[in-house]
């Protein structure tokens, strides 16, 4: 075992600690998106539970990767019953090569601001048209999971955001694409649900973790990315306020919204408050790298200024506490040791 794998097998073997997966028994699985942080610990977890239950009565898997499969991953994801299909969920004939699955956890598209306004109307695809493309291939009793996000609370004061809120923004927002793309996915898999078909959407908020690719633009890699040499350099002087979710945790709630959740909608998130400036301070304590604000700020277009989620429904309904959440430390350390390997620094 490789050290990537190690790291990513940890947190698997949390995950099926924490949650019963006997019902994928023998189904059938898609996973879009599978390249993704939240798909190859999706996959991770699914590997895990192939092992503890032998190849006879582990899950057929289907993996959508966009582009190939980088090279350190195909001995991570190297297991039985496990199919890698390269394609674009937005193409139709390709969604229509897929088999008929029980269970389909739709988590293609860009976490990442950068790319995900770099076509805006591909990212409006992947969550409209797409979803309701892939929804055509879940069984008559299937389980469909829409992963959304909590840009779909974009200008809402005063957190933390509930459920039954949502945000303000106008389809002009520089975010649009992204924000109205996953509130349409939700009212279609919602449209769904009242015709009876068990499609749910998880609003995930910042997560991070092992399991990104290098080059990652998102604030908290690209500040470990910097770490490496020496020296953290800010664009603003990051006063917004940001709650991380350790990856294990993120994947273990939208298991159990997928399996067993009783709403269309559920928020995804953690309890790890600071803000950018704090991370990038925490981040470059434990790689020993210097901070450096500008004296000329950058402002970050469209970026929210606070982001928490209320738990509520997953604490009541999952009884997951904040007890229960990894620690930032701890998932800092994991998150830093993923990167320098990929990197190999």
């Amino acid at each position: 075992m490789n050290k990537l794998e190690k790291i990513l097998q940890e947190d698997a073997v949390a995950v099926n600690k924490k949650v019963n997966l006997t019902e994928l028994l023998e189904k059938e699985i898609i996973i879009t998106g599978a390249s993704g942080l939240i798909g190859i610990n999706f996959l991770m977890s699914l590997k895990e539970f192939s092992r503890k239950v032998g190849i006879q009565k582990s899950p057929k898997v289907t993996a959508i990767f966009h582009n190939e499969i980088p090279e350190y991953l195909k001995e991570v994801l190297n297991f039985e019953n496990l199919s890698i299909k390269n394609g674009d969920v937005t193409d139709e004939n390709f969604i229509k090569s897929l088999p008929f699955a029980d269970c389909i956890v739709h988590a293609a598209g860009y976490g990442q601001p950068g790319k995900f306004m770099r076509d805006e109307v591909k990212t409006i695809a992947i969550n409209t048209t797409a979803t309701i493309s892939l929804l055509k291939k879940l069984k008559p009793e299937g389980k469909f999971l829409f992963v959304s996000s909590s840009e779909v609370y974009s200008c809402l004061p005063h957190p933390p955001y509930k459920e039954e809120q949502i945000g303000t923004t106008n389809t002009t927002h520089p975010r649009a694409c992204y924000i109205e793309g996953k509130r349409c996915g939700e009212a279609i898999c919602h449209a769904y649900y009242k015709k009876g078909i068990n499609a749910k959407s998880a609003r995930l908020s910042l997560a991070y973790g092992p399991g990104t690719r290098a080059g990652d633009m998102r604030v908290l890699n690209s500040f470990i990315e910097k770490g490496m040499s020496g020296k953290i350099e800010m664009m603003d002087r990051g006063e917004a306020k940001r709650t991380y979710c350790y990856v294990s945790d993120a994947v273990e709630i939208m298991w159990n919204i997928l399996l067993s959740g009783k709403n269309p909608i559920y928020n995804v998130g953690g309890f790890s408050i600071l803000t950018i400036s704090g991370l990038a301070k925490k981040i470059g304590k434990i790689m020993n790298a210097e901070v450096i604000f500008p004296k000329i700020t950058k402002e970050l277009t469209g970026a929210p200024s606070n982001v928490r989620l209320d738990m509520g429904s997953v604490s009541k309904e999952f009884k997951k506490t904040k007890k229960d959440y990894k620690d930032i430390d701890s998932g800092l350390a994991n998150t830093i040791a993923w990167q320098k390997e990929i990197y190999k620094f």
